[in-house]
């Protein structure tokens, strides 16, 4: 690398401007399955204050959800940023956007009245809405984690792009 190749950004690869979308349709989702509110509030009075909110479903998907916003304004055409802040945003987003479909399954396992959904298996409108066999896959959260996983390969373009270095993309 010659010594002004850091000041001469390189053009951000396509899998990486594709997660302009992929960041929007992910927010989107955290946003339904976990009913984030527009504006979430965080407790700053000490440093212990977290301790609950962080291991709720709903404020972990809510800072996931920030963390979406700043990667849609990254991966916009035309704006900077540099190999560092690419990898540690898509860091940051990763450990929450694999748990997120099972604690989806989970809230939603414990919102069911099951009691209905009994009864609605003995009633004439038998249209389920949920995978029947346990290796059915959900449509919904395949297509998540389809989404997810193409963060992985817009980091693994990045780094290849910046050949390892800290360079910064436009």
């Amino acid at each position: 690398m010659e010594e002004n190749d850091d000041l001469n950004p390189i053009p951000k690869p396509d899998s990486f401007l594709a997660l302009h979308t992929v960041a929007e349709k992910l927010f989107n989702t955290l946003r339904k399955w976990f009913d984030v509110q527009p504006n979430v509030t965080i407790d700053l009075t000490e440093i212990d204050s977290a301790i609950t909110e962080l291991g709720e479903s709903e404020m972990i998907a809510a800072m996931a959800m920030r963390k979406l916003q700043a990667l849609h304004l990254i991966a916009t055409p035309g704006v900077l940023t540099t190999t560092d802040v690419i990898l540690a945003i898509i860091n940051d987003l990763d450990r929450a956007l694999l748990q997120a479909p099972s604690m989806f399954l989970e809230r939603k396992a414990t919102q069911t009245d099951w009691d209905k959904e009994f009864e609605s298996l003995n009633g004439e409108n038998d249209s389920l809405n949920f995978p029947i066999a346990s290796d059915q896959v959900d449509p919904e959260i395949q297509e998540f984690q389809l989404q997810h996983a193409s963060l992985h390969q817009a980091v693994q373009d990045v780094v290849e792009a910046a050949e390892g270095e800290i360079r910064f993309f436009q």
